[in-house]
C-alpha cells in the first residue's frame, strides 16, 4: 500500500470521528494537523466533516447517513444504500477550520477521504467500498511522509520496517477472497499466503540489516563520546532545523512542513569552541505517532539518550505548543531520556506580541525566548550551552617541557587553555577538558 500524490488523486476530503474521549479542541486541533500533514503529501484539502459516535471501532466507522452525504462529495461513486432506514445517529456536526472551506461542497469535489483516526483493514475496506474513492487513515499518511522524507540508509531501513508492519495485515485483508491456486513451485498455496511469505522474509532481511547499521551508528557515537553533545529535540516544525543552522553555521536542511527532518544530523557548534560540542537534530515528535515508527526510531533517538544536555524546542507562537510538549516527554520517557539536564526553548518570538512574550517567561521562567531570525538570541543560546559544557569541565595545570614536540598543538586542538607560562625548561598551562581527555593527557605525558 503506498500513496501516490498525482493529478487525479490530489483532493482531499478530512474526516474526524469525535468519541467521549476525543472531542472539542483536541478533536479540532487533530483535525487541523491532519491539514497540514495531508498537504505534506501534495493533496488538497478541499474540505472536512465529523461525526459524534461512541468509538471509532463500527464495522463501517460512520453511519449510514452520513457516509452519504460524504458519497455525495466523492461523486456517489460507491454502494451506499437504504438511506432511509440508516440507523438513527447521534448529532452530526461540521468542523471549519481557518482557511479550508467546508460547507456547500461542491458535487464530486473530493477524490481521497482520510481519517483522523487509525482503522481497521476490514474498516477501510468498508468505507472504500461504500464510497468507491480511496480512504486512508492517519497512520497511513504519518509513514507515507515518512517514506518520501527519509534520505539516510537507516531511516530508510526503520521506515521501511515500519510500513510493511502496516501493510501486512491489509494485505490479508484485500485479498482474503483470492481463491487461485498457484501452481508449480509453491503449489497449494494462495496469492495470499505467498505475498504474506513474501512480507515475512522481507521484513526479517529488512531487520537482519538494520541491526547491522545500528551497530555502525553505536560505534559512532561512541567515539563522539568524549565531547559535550546537545541534542535538538520537540514537536515536528517546531523550528529544530533553523535553529540546528542558526547555531552551527550549517546548511540543515529546514522546510516548513511535518517531517521534513527525519536523519539525525550532527555537527559542531558555531563559533568553534575548544573542546569541540556537538548539536544533533532529531526527527520531531507528533500525536498518535504509530507505534512501530517510535520503535523503529529508537535508534535515531539515541543521540537525545546519549546527549548531555537536551534543547526543548517549542513553536511558541502555537497555542498547542503545551500538548505538543507533553506528546515530546512522553516519547522521550518511552525511550528512557528521563534524567538528562533539559532547557525548553520558546522558539519563532518574532511571531508573538510584546505581552505574548511576557506572559509566556511568567509561565516558564526557567525557559529561553527565542527566534533564530534574531542574531542576539542565537549568540544567546550559543552563550549558554558553551556555559553548561564549560561547568562539565575539569580544570587542570600541566607542566609541557620544550623538548616535547607536537603536544602543544595537540592540546590546543582539543582543550581549553585558560593560562599560559613560560618558565626556563618548560611551558606551565592551566587547560579545561573533560576527565578522560585529561587522562589521556596525563598517560602521554608519563612517556615524554
Amino acid at each position: 500500500m503506498q500513496l501516490t500524490a498525482k493529478a487525479s488523486l490530489n483532493h482531499a476530503l478530512l474526516i474526524s470521528i469525535c468519541t467521549p474521549d476525543f472531542k472539542g479542541d483536541e478533536a479540532t486541533e487533530s483535525l487541523a494537523e491532519l491539514a497540514r500533514l495531508v498537504t505534506t503529501l501534495g493533496f488538497k484539502v478541499v474540505g472536512t466533516q465529523s461525526q459524534k459516535q461512541s468509538s471509532t471501532k463500527r464495522v463501517n466507522v460512520l453511519g449510514l447517513g452520513k457516509l452519504a452525504e460524504i458519497a455525495h462529495l466523492t461523486g456517489n461513486k460507491g454502494q451506499v444504500e437504504d438511506f432511509e432506514e440508516a440507523e438513527e445517529l447521534s448529532s452530526n456536526e461540521l468542523i471549519e477550520l481557518a482557511e479550508i472551506p467546508s460547507d456547500n461542497l461542491p458535487f464530486g469535489c473530493a477524490d481521497v477521504v482520510v481519517f483522523d483516526c487509525d482503522l481497521s483493514p476490514s474498516q477501510l475496506r468498508n468505507v472504500e467500498n461504500q464510497l468507491g474513492v480511496e480512504v486512508f487513515d492517519r497512520t497511513g499518511i504519518i509513514i507515507e511522509i515518512f517514506s518520501r522524507h527519509a534520505r539516510t540508509k537507516t531511516a530508510r531501513l526503520q521506515v521501511e520496517i515500519a510500513r510493511l508492519n502496516y501493510v501486512a495485515p491489509r494485505l490479508r485483508e484485500s485479498s482474503c477472497g483470492d481463491k487461485e491456486r498457484q501452481m508449480g513451485k509453491g503449489a497449494g498455496e494462495t496469492t495470499l499466503e505467498l505475498n504474506r511469505r513474501k512480507v515475512r522474509d522481507q521484513l526479517a532481511e529488512l531487520k537482519r540489516e538494520l541491526v547491522s547499521v545500528q551497530n555502525e551508528m553505536k560505534g559512532r557515537r561512541t567515539q563522539r563520546s568524549e565531547l559535550f553533545c546537545v541534542a535538538l529535540v520537540g514537536y515536528t516544525n517546531a523550528g529544530k532545523s533553523s535553529m540546528m543552522r542558526a547555531i552551527t553555521g550549517s546548511d540543515v536542511e529546514g522546510e516548513n512542513k511535518l517531517f521534513a527532518t527525519l536523519d539525525t544530523t550532527v555537527r559542531a557548534l558555531f563559533p568553534i569552541t575548544q573542546p569541540r560540542i556537538l548539536v544533533s537534530d532529531t526527527v520531531g515528535f507528533i500525536k498518535k505517532l504509530p507505534h512501530d515508527l517510535v520503535a523503529s526510531f529508537h535508534s535515531t533517538l539515541a543521540e537525545a539518550h546519549d546527549a548531555s544536555l537536551l534543547l526543548y524546542v517549542v513553536d511558541a507562537s502555537d497555542p498547542s505548543f503545551r500538548s505538543q510538549l507533553a506528546v515530546v516527554h512522553e516519547v522521550l520517557a518511552e525511550v528512557g531520556v528521563e534524567d538528562s539536564k533539559k532547557l525548553l526553548v520558546l522558539n519563532k518570538s518574532d511571531q508573538l506580541a510584546p505581552e505574548q512574550q511576557q506572559a509566556l517567561m511568567a509561565e516558564f521562567p526557567d525557559a529561553m525566548m527565542t527566534s533564530t531570525r534574531n542574531p542576539a538570541d542565537v549568540s544567546k543560546l550559543h552563550q549558554y550551552i558553551v556555559g553548561v559544557a564549560q561547568n562539565e569541565m575539569i580544570e587542570e595545570e600541566v607542566i609541557i617541557p620544550y623538548t616535547a614536540k607536537g603536544i602543544i598543538g595537540e592540546i590546543r586542538s582539543s582543550m581549553s587553555v585558560t593560562k599560559e607560562d613560560y618558565e626556563y625548561s618548560h611551558i606551565k598551562l592551566t587547560v579545561r577538558s573533560n576527565a578522560i581527555e585529561l587522562a589521556r593527557l596525563k598517560k602521554r605525558m608519563l612517556s615524554i
